[in-house]
């Protein structure tokens, strides 16, 4: 490991830390910051010095400043510069939560989507997070906090990762840059033990907007527990709204931070990955020797799996496609759920008459595989397929999926694999955060899973990888060759035989117009919260429909030999309607049962759904 640290770690420029007892009376009319703050340490160039001193004097000053806001934090506006001033507007903080991230427009052009990252907000949102990351973590006199950064593909990632540089020094705390990184590689980062690498870090911030067009843009966060959740989130952004509306008070400039250290970690995190496989096919240094492996990364952060994961494995990697990071995505949308990204892997699949496929999202959480016949690996597919190596490692385990898994990979789970399908709701943090409940009550889990393709195993930190779900099915390839139980992907396409799998499966968006009368004032939830109780008491008086025993989400019933499901989405005014069934012909049925039940409610546009039910 030694000799990899002194690879990985790049020149560093440190700035020098100003004097401790400088008076801080003259620097506050200067700094212009707010006359509550007096007992913190002193202030230069728009940076706030920091010792270990003055660590305490911030975690003591952070409890009694209600009086001035109501978030415990702390606030100073940088002082002027030669830089251009960003023109800074009012910003409703609370609506870039998207669940557990952070997402908004960061690049103009397209239009009725103004920027809402620009960078005073962003460098807002990166001093909440250190201010939460000081109230979470317990103090050590001894060092300052590290925050580790990275990005994916997006022509915004530079300034945005500037902005959360400054943001993160401002508040005294160590900047760790890691440059383009997966989202799996930031949490990592906060597990691994080597300070050569200036690992662990206290908190890692992934920019990333995942799967989403090129304008857009955001943020993940992690510490060693995981990534934060929803609550946290809300947290950190009505922090990031106080220092904001302390910008629009008392002015903003754009100062370089003054301590940036770069590291190459993705050399460490690919390590790892390489290792595992070899240690599951008994320590051999080419496991995949033979193999013909072909990547798409969609020019996301993905690029990275053929050279430096797959070749050193000895598999053969030509024919892979986009693996140049380029934030326009002028190929397909990074996506293992999108039909044009699924199309082309499966092209080169065929084309290369590679063994194996593999597909990542953006940020690299999520992925998917084809088979050397040119068969995705998606979806319920790829959760039946991770449930068989699971199963096999770990019998009669829990598996944990998101509310729209089939009826098909119930049975098969539990009749075939001989586990336990839980089916919960959708977003993948639920998912996760259900398995570690069943955990923590005694029921055995091992893997949560989306059928999206966020896949998050117990063994790896219940960390949604999409690097490593790629990597047990390299695993099961290199171990079945190496005990002689056969060769090429035909090993895991093997493991899904007997998976039920329907003739019609479509997902359809009912949208509520959150203008239109009928809501009476109500929210867009509340109004879809009544479509949903209405649609569950009709389904209640019909013979030939009968609503699932369980479910945690939405109104899930089955008939005609198929199923449906409508919920409400996490974050947008829409129910999404998904209908699974043996014929085309039953499927309509279902849909008709649907839009017999929903057409009082006006504000529901049921166009979707009409088109789909006409003869």
């Amino acid at each position: 490991m030694a000799a990899l640290s002194g690879k990985v770690v790049q020149n560093v420029f440190i700035g020098q830390f100003y004097q401790q007892n400088r008076q801080f009376g003259t620097q506050y009319q200067r700094d212009s910051c707010v006359p509550y703050m007096r007992a913190l340490p002193p202030f230069h160039g728009g940076k706030l010095a920091w010792t270990s001193n003055s660590s305490m004097q911030m975690r003591n000053l952070l409890k009694y400043q209600n009086g001035f806001v109501n978030r415990r934090t702390f606030y100073c506006n940088a002082a002027s510069s030669a830089t251009a001033i960003p023109s800074l507007d009012k910003v409703d903080f609370l609506k870039l939560q998207n669940g557990s991230d952070i997402r908004g427009v960061a690049v103009s052009g397209v239009e009725g989507e103004p920027v809402s990252l620009t960078e005073p907000v962003t460098e807002a949102i990166a001093a909440g997070f250190a201010a939460w990351l000081l109230d979470k973590k317990k103090f050590d006199a001894s060092r300052k906090l590290r925050v580790s950064i990275g990005h994916d593909s997006r022509i915004s990632a530079q300034k945005l990762q500037d902005a959360v540089s400054r943001g993160i020094a401002s508040a005294g705390l160590d900047v760790v840059q890691y440059g383009l990184a997966s989202t799996p590689a930031m949490f990592n980062s906060t597990l691994t033990e080597d300070e050569a690498i200036l690992c662990p870090a206290d908190g890692a911030i992934m920019i990333t907007a995942s799967h989403l067009p090129y304008n857009r843009n955001g943020f993940k966060f992690f510490t060693n527990d995981g990534g934060l959740g929803k609550n946290d989130i809300k947290d950190i952004l009505e922090r990031a709204a106080s220092i904001y509306s302390n910008f629009l008070a008392k002015g903003y400039s754009v100062k370089a931070s003054e301590s940036v250290k770069k590291i190459d970690y993705m050399a460490v995190y690919t390590s790892d990955l390489v290792k595992a496989v070899r240690k599951a096919a008994g320590n051999i240094e080419k496991p995949l020797e033979g193999f013909h492996i072909v990547v798409d990364a969609g020019n996301g952060a993905g690029g990275f799996f053929a050279a430096k994961v797959l070749e050193p494995l000895g598999a053969i990697t030509s024919g892979s496609q986009f693996l140049e990071p380029d934030g326009m995505f002028p190929n397909h949308i990074p996506n293992p759920e999108d039909k044009a990204a699924m199309k082309a892997i499966t092209q080169a699949v065929l084309d290369n008459k590679a063994n194996l496929g593999i597909i990542f999202d953006t940020d690299v959480d999520r992925s998917a595989a084809v088979d050397s016949t040119g068969r995705e690996l998606n979806r319920n597919r790829l959760i039946a397929l991770i449930s068989a190596i699971v199963l096999e490692e770990h019998p009669g385990t829990t598996i944990v999926t998101d509310s729209v898994t089939s009826d098909g990979l119930t049975s098969f789970i539990e009749k075939k694999l001989g586990g336990k399908h839980h089916r919960f709701k959708r977003g993948y943090k639920n998912v996760i955060d259900e398995a570690i409940r069943l955990n923590s009550i005694g029921e055995e889990s091992h893997l949560a899973i989306e059928t999206s393709g966020h896949g998050a195993l117990k063994e790896n930190h219940w960390l949604d990888d999409g690097a490593y779900l790629m990597v047990k099915l390299l695993n099961k390839l290199a171990s079945a060759r190496a005990s002689g139980k056969g060769v090429g992907s035909k090993v895991l396409t093997n493991l899904v035989e007997g998976l039920e799998e329907p003739a019609i499966a479509v997902e359809l968006r009912l949208k509520i117009n959150q203008n239109h009368p009928d809501l009476k004032g109500r929210s867009f939830r509340e109004y879809g919260e009544a479509v949903l109780q209405h649609l569950g008491n009709s389904i209640a008086s019909n013979p030939k429909l009968q609503k699932a025993p369980v479910n945690y989400e939405g109104v899930r019933v089955s008939g005609f030999g198929g199923w449906f499901l409508l919920r409400l989405s996490l974050h947008d005014p829409v129910l999404p309607l998904n209908i699974e069934a043996p014929s085309h012909e039953d499927a309509v049925k279902l849909g008709l049962e649907v839009a017999a039940a929903v057409k009082e409610f006006q504000a529901l546009d049921t166009s979707a759904l009409d088109k789909f039910v006409q003869p």
